[in-house]
């Protein structure tokens, strides 16, 4: 009787470590904190990259060379926001006049619209942009 019991307690005690463990691995993980140097050996460098390591935002740091461009591109559903480090350019936003910008400068490209960056100095232009899901109230 007395094993019996044992290897009752002991199926207890294995199923709720189970239960436990299947409860742990299906919590999600809460963004934390990050402080992440602005170090780039190439042209575009992703800084934050969304779930989990964010709540959904992105970030990266670009360095154009004089006359260069990122490309058209859109961010979806998204708004992102450019915060100009160093240089000059222009955004250049799809049926929209050309926007010219210098450093220091933010530059906020709404949801669903093609654009593109170039860069319109004579030194690299240095930006981050941060993309984040909109939310229309």
């Amino acid at each position: 009787m007395r094993l019996r019991l044992r290897w009752f307690a002991f199926g207890l005690a294995v199923g709720a470590m189970l239960i436990a463990l299947l409860a742990l691995s299906q919590t999600k993980a809460q963004p934390q904190p990050l402080i992440i140097p602005l170090q780039c050996a190439g042209g575009d460098c992703p800084l934050l990259k969304g779930v989990p390591q964010t709540a959904g935002m992105r970030s990266g740091f670009v360095r154009l060379l004089t006359g260069a461009t990122v490309g058209w591109h859109t961010t979806g559903k998204n708004e992102e926001s450019l915060l100009i480090l160093e240089g000059q350019g222009e955004a250049l936003i799809e049926g929209h006049a050309s926007q010219p910008f210098a450093a220091p400068a933010t530059v906020y490209i709404p949801p669903e619209t093609r654009h593109n960056v170039k860069n319109t100095g004579s030194k690299p232009l240095q930006y981050v942009y941060v993309v984040a899901p909109a939310s229309i109230h």
